[in-house]
């Protein structure tokens, strides 16, 4: 069997399982992140090569440093496949299958999984739903949308993969206040309607333009209010027979045809308004969804989101067939907090149920799997009253953790 080259792209730690099986099906991998990485806790024995980048700003690198290095790579090396491993990568990624034409997600379709804006865009004139938006470039076309939108709304960075950087105004004073303090970078954000309403993501599996693997879930404490008011992360898988789950599998199903999505995983949320119980598309990505997702997805369908889309990418390289095992149904929930000590005790959460504790410094992590949704549910209801309770912490965590 001929042994593929795929180079794999990271400037946070993760991708362990992603490169572990690119490793065990035979294939050569190289890994490029960032230098402040050095002492992470690698597959180590799945890596062939390692190159490192100094970071500019977290998770930035010099793009024509990045294009420079691979050129020297490329000299004496046949790479195969370019592989983005979080949100903030695809960008590199994309730049890297143009410059040096490796097949993969171009520069244009990068647009739609990266650029907030972009992806509003599209979807709009793909007919999907999306809060009303505007772009932030033009003075009079952001007093228009004000005129015509009522308060409150949400300024959003283009290109955060994440909550972070998000503030939701309630006046246009505030708001010209939050544009003029951006200045020159004024140009990277959005503005758009704030819908209340419950948030959903949804975690799938592509191959050759088919979806072949979905997981809905419904976020009990959104990304966006933790990352505002702190306090503890919770989500929760639906079952495949709700009529939230077929609602959200069909919304997921027309954003990722209509982006142009081939191969891969992607990561996709939604809302559904509070006011009239429609969905509306929030954002997308072409990555496994970061906050241990993979985790509370594996629990319920027994399916690891990154071992699949390694074993995707290796049928697209070597021209095979690709079949997902058939995923259990169970339900499960996982729920993250910042707490104070450094390793929690999770003796007193101990039960048949929680299948994982996950080992991150200065959280506590519990990944529960049930038979009964209402199970989950309890369980994550009595986890977060005892975390609150007891071990929460309102400090800043002296490490982010990995996702």
């Amino acid at each position: 069997m001929e042994e593929k080259t795929i180079v794999c792209i990271s400037c946070y730690y993760k991708g362990y399982n992603f490169m572990n099986e690119m490793k065990r099906l035979g294939n050569k991998v190289i890994l490029v992140t960032s230098e402040n990485l050095k002492e992470k806790n690698w597959p180590w024995h799945a890596i062939d090569e390692i190159f490192y980048m100094p970071e500019i700003k977290p998770s930035v690198w010099n793009l024509d440093h990045l294009v420079q290095g691979f050129s020297h790579l490329m000299q004496t090396r046949k790479i195969h496949a370019v592989i983005a491993l979080d949100d903030y990568d695809v960008e590199k990624a994309a730049l890297i299958r143009e410059t040096f034409r490796i097949p993969g997600m171009g520069q244009t379709t990068h647009r739609y999984f990266r650029d907030k804006l972009a992806m509003r865009q599209k979807a709009k004139d793909s007919g999907i739903n999306v809060p009303e938006f505007t772009a932030v470039f033009n003075n009079d076309e952001v007093n228009a949308f004000t005129n015509q939108v009522p308060a409150p709304w949400v300024l959003k960075p283009r290109s955060e993969a994440s909550a972070s950087g998000i503030k939701k105004l309630t006046s246009r004073e505030d708001l010209w206040e939050a544009l003029n303090n951006l200045g020159e970078e004024r140009h990277l954000f959005l503005l758009e309607n704030f819908k209340p309403g419950d948030v959903y993501h949804v975690d799938s599996l592509t191959f050759n333009k088919q979806i072949v693997f979905t997981s809905a879930s419904k976020y009990l404490a959104p990304p966006m209010q933790v990352s505002h008011e702190g306090g503890v992360f919770r989500t929760k898988t639906l079952g495949p027979h709700s009529v939230e789950y077929k609602a959200l599998e069909k919304a997921n199903a027309q954003v990722l045809s209509s982006f142009g999505l081939m191969n891969g995983a992607t990561h996709t949320e939604f809302i559904r308004s509070r006011d009239n119980g429609k969905y509306y598309f929030l954002e997308t990505s072409s990555r496994v969804g970061g906050a241990h997702i993979p985790d509370l997805v594996e629990a319920s369908t027994r399916i690891n989101i990154w071992k699949e889309w390694a074993k995707i990418e290796d049928a697209l390289l070597r021209g095979k067939k690709y079949k997902i095992p058939k995923p259990t149904g169970y339900y499960s929930g996982l729920i993250i907090a910042l707490i104070k000590d450094k390793e929690p005790d999770y003796s007193q959460f101990e039960c048949e149920e929680a299948v994982k504790f996950l080992p991150i410094d200065y959280h506590a992590g519990i990944v529960y799997r049930s038979e009964d949704a209402d199970v989950v549910q309890e369980k994550l209801d009595q986890a977060a009253e005892k975390i609150q309770a007891e071990m929460l912490s309102i400090l800043p965590p002296k490490d982010k953790p990995t996702s």
